[in-house]
């Protein structure tokens, strides 16, 4: 069964490569489409082949997945629907022809909507191929070629990925053909898709796709340290879900995405520019905010000695608020009672002074 965690590993690293600059030119969502359509390649090739195990299958694939990124570019150039309309249109158009095709033709093959959706990466390991003397499941051995082939054209194309992904304007500019790059690109999206697609099913290989480029997306801003931190987040979301899928006896493709989807959500909220920090750092702003506008106040001339209920009353405070934010500056010796009234010590107007000066404005 260890070559079934190997066969999600390496799919996990083939797609993660590419989906990095899938997430950065915002076509998470053509993935989607990409994943779906393929299958009317798929039982076209079929038709005319009768038989599950020829390349034709892959190329008939390709071909539709490129077909697919040229009707979506064609009807956005158009310029009368949005991007995310022209894949609604795209994906659910040629999808619904191939399961219909499937459903009335291939009823009685391996082409099921259920293996098409979920996969079946547990019978990986039961299609093999020989290999110099090893025995290796053949989706293994596609995969791992098409792993060498991504790489290889990200480290030929990383400069022109890297600008035609950032600033495609300039990139025309100075020569690089940016619908060359695109298509390059989605084509070996297509193929990617198409061969983890009998092992792993259209829903993984989105996850696979998306989750772990999104992840790094969070933590990292250098395209070169993303792809990398992409990999290991896609290396760790297959191993967990693998161990989980093995340990609950539950869809490995479910067990790996919702592992991916746990993984986002703990590096989107605690990550130093995530969910939580950012909370944390507005509600410091406000505390701040609130204590210098008290500082503020007390130092104009008619507002030199104010009393819990003025002070309240000015700034909509209610009595734990208030509390909080004397008791802040009474330790920080920024104001002093008398009376049960509160003004400004000699450090209070110090630092009202220094904000006036700061953010230039007007003595009061």
């Amino acid at each position: 069964m260890i070559e079934v965690l190997y066969v999600l590993i390496v799919t996990a690293l083939a797609t993660a490569v590419l989906g990095v600059f899938l997430v950065l030119r915002g076509l998470s969502m053509t993935t989607d489409a990409i994943s779906h359509t393929i299958l009317l390649g798929i039982v076209v090739a079929f038709f005319i082949t009768n038989d599950l195990r020829s390349p034709l299958l892959i190329f008939g694939a390709t071909v539709v997945g490129l077909f697919t990124i040229y009707l979506i570019r064609l009807i956005m150039n158009t310029r009368l629907v949005k991007q995310d309309a022209a894949i609604g249109i795209v994906f659910t158009a040629l999808f619904a022809v191939a399961v219909i095709l499937v459903s009335r033709y291939a009823d009685n093959v391996h082409l099921d909507i259920d293996v098409v959706l979920m996969g079946q990466v547990l019978y990986a390991p039961l299609n093999r191929i020989e290999l110099f003397g090893f025995s290796m499941p053949n989706a293994l051995f596609q995969l791992s070629i098409i792993l060498i082939i991504n790489i290889i054209f990200i480290s030929l194309f990383y400069k022109e990925l890297k600008v035609s992904t950032f600033d495609p304007v300039y990139s025309h500019i100075i020569g690089f053909s940016t619908t060359l790059i695109y298509y390059l690109l989605m084509g070996l999206v297509s193929v990617t898709a198409v061969t983890a697609f009998d092992a792993v099913g259209a829903i993984l290989v989105i996850n696979f796709f998306v989750a772990p480029a999104v992840t790094a997306y969070l933590l990292v801003k250098r395209l070169s340290h993303m792809i990398i931190l992409s990999c290991i987040f896609a290396v760790i979301n297959s191993s967990l879900g693998y161990m989980f899928g093995m340990m609950l006896d539950v869809s490995m493709s479910g067990a790996t995405s919702f592992v991916a989807l746990i993984i986002f959500l703990i590096v989107f909220l605690v990550n130093p520019k995530g969910y939580f920090s950012t909370v944390l750092k507005r509600r410091r702003q406000k505390k701040t905010f609130t204590r210098a506008m008290i500082l503020m106040l007390m130092n104009e001339d008619r507002h030199q000695a104010l009393t819990r209920e003025e002070i309240q009353s000015h700034f909509g405070l209610d009595d734990s608020a208030f509390y909080k934010n004397i008791e802040y500056l009474l330790l920080n010796d920024y104001i002093e009672k008398e009376d049960k009234k509160y003004k400004l010590t000699d450090r209070g107007e110090e630092y009202t002074h220094y904000t006036r000066i700061k953010y230039e404005l007007p003595a009061q």
